[in-house]
């Protein structure tokens, strides 16, 4: 009974919300970053380029994701119905749902870490946006990265990595972009390499500080943009979580990986016959299953900023609303006690 008045809550809540955009949703779904993030772009370009062959190599990866299957951008793309184009692919001259620019290896600046004349984060905000180029306000846009300053970069230095990301928002919101998802870290010291090379208190510090330089940089954006919808996406929590109750989110091992993979390489040095049994695909990467509970996040972020739409609008949710509680009501008296106990992610 009172997992069905939450579900009834959870419907209310989801239809009296709808997206800030417009109630029918985003016109274009464009991502920045890195490995985190990208379905294909240094797939695409190594394939041509690479002298190893593909990277990352397919299989144990799919279809140049960093991951055993699809990621949160393919996930998130389901959810509001937008499919970006890859940058790297050149057989696309008009895109018209948004377009993918993370590069595996991308620091959060100008440069990658692996694959010389990438671009890095900030310089992928630099060519979409151009010279005073305005961009679709009603699009949704996504920033995330800084994971390979602290991991791979030398020097990392938090202040200036979370400038780096400030300063890409920034330019996304000067150029008309009303609805921007921004990315926290989740804890690096808790990665299976970090483990692996002993340097988890190391990563862990600098985790915390670019998170916490990162929310006040978020924060100083919001005031100075009151116009645009800047959404925090907290993955550092979502991490912990699931570190800390595995079970709960049906993994049973987020210590080691399934994989393990030389990038630099291009070796795969291990494999593994079940990888969703794993939180991390390689020492540094997450399944695809934790991909999902990303975009799950993401999309909760979403509806979080949300603002009502006109009070006509609002009427109509009203009885919408009020409809899927009695539709709620009438299915408890044809559930089973047993089935009403469980519940499931």
């Amino acid at each position: 009974m009172k997992k069905q008045l939450m579900t009834a809550g959870f419907v209310l809540f989801g239809l009296t919300l709808p997206l800030k955009a417009s109630a029918a949703g985003f016109s274009q779904f464009n991502v920045f970053g890195d490995s985190l993030s990208d379905t294909g772009n240094v797939f695409t370009v190594s394939q041509q380029n690479s002298p190893t062959g593909p990277i990352p190599p397919d299989p144990p990866y799919f279809q140049g994701r960093f991951s055993n299957n699809k990621i949160w951008v393919d996930y998130l793309g389901q959810d509001i119905g937008l499919t970006p184009t890859l940058f790297a692919n050149p057989s696309t001259k008009t895109p018209t749902q948004g377009i993918n620019f993370a590069f595996g290896g991308s620091l959060s600046g100008e440069d990658n870490a692996f694959f010389p004349g990438a671009p890095g984060v900030l310089k992928q905000v630099g060519s979409f946006v151009g010279n005073n180029q305005k961009v679709d306000p009603n699009a949704l846009y996504a920033v995330w990265g800084g994971g390979n300053d602290y991991l791979f970069g030398q020097n990392p230095n938090p202040n200036q990595t979370v400038s780096n990301l400030s300063n890409a928002v920034g330019a996304l919101a000067q150029a008309g972009a009303k609805n921007i998802l921004v990315f926290n870290l989740p804890d690096l010291g808790k990665t299976p390499l970090a483990v692996r090379t002993g340097n988890t208190s190391n990563l862990t510090t600098l985790t915390n500080a670019h998170n916490a330089a990162l929310a006040s940089a978020l924060g100083q954006l919001n005031n100075n943009n009151p116009s645009v919808n800047i959404i925090p996406v907290d993955i550092n929590s979502l991490f912990n979580r699931v570190i800390a109750n595995p079970g709960e989110f049906g993994f049973k091992d987020v210590n080691t990986s399934c994989v393990v993979y030389d990038i630099r390489n291009n070796v795969v040095l291990k494999t593994c016959n079940n990888p969703n049994d794993y939180l991390f695909f390689d020492e540094v990467h997450p399944t695809t299953n934790a991909h999902k509970l990303v975009a799950e996040t993401a999309l909760a972020a979403i509806r979080a900023k949300s603002v009502p739409e006109s009070s006509t609008a609002l009427a109509l949710l009203s009885l919408g609303a009020l409809g899927a509680a009695a539709m709620l009501k009438r299915r408890q008296k044809r559930v089973s006690p047993e089935f009403s106990s469980k519940s499931n992610l």
